[in-house]
């Protein structure tokens, strides 16, 4: 249950720490919430609990071809906003784009056999 515990506040504190300093200067916040900490830890946790270097080598191919569509995420929202539609509605169509080319970008993977 301990190993739980810090797992998630390691993560949180990334996240909280990634907000405060993004107050200051969005382009460090910016820095550091592009850097793939999530998915380091992911494999670190990953590790830790399987000893599967299988395992680690499938996840990191799974973030490959999903950070491809994740990013419409961060097209599509500045776009948005500067088009002066509501933070909270331009956050949901962001992230429907991007939920929509998750689903294309699987499938397509799908029909050229890339499994993952």
């Amino acid at each position: 249950m301990l190993y739980y515990i810090v797992k998630v506040l390691i993560t949180a504190i990334l996240v909280v720490a990634i907000s405060e300093v993004s107050k200051r200067s969005s382009l460090l916040g910016g820095i550091l919430a592009s850097l793939p900490m999530i998915s380091i830890l992911a494999f670190i946790w990953l590790y830790i609990d399987t000893k599967s270097v299988e395992k680690i080598s499938e996840l990191s191919t799974s973030i490959f071809w999903l950070v491809i569509p994740s990013l419409s995420l961060f097209i599509a929202l500045p776009l948005l906003l500067k088009s002066k539609v509501n933070f909270y509605a331009s956050l949901i169509i962001s992230c429907a784009i991007m939920a929509s080319l998750y689903f294309t970008m699987i499938s397509v993977l799908k029909r050229l056999n890339i499994n993952f």
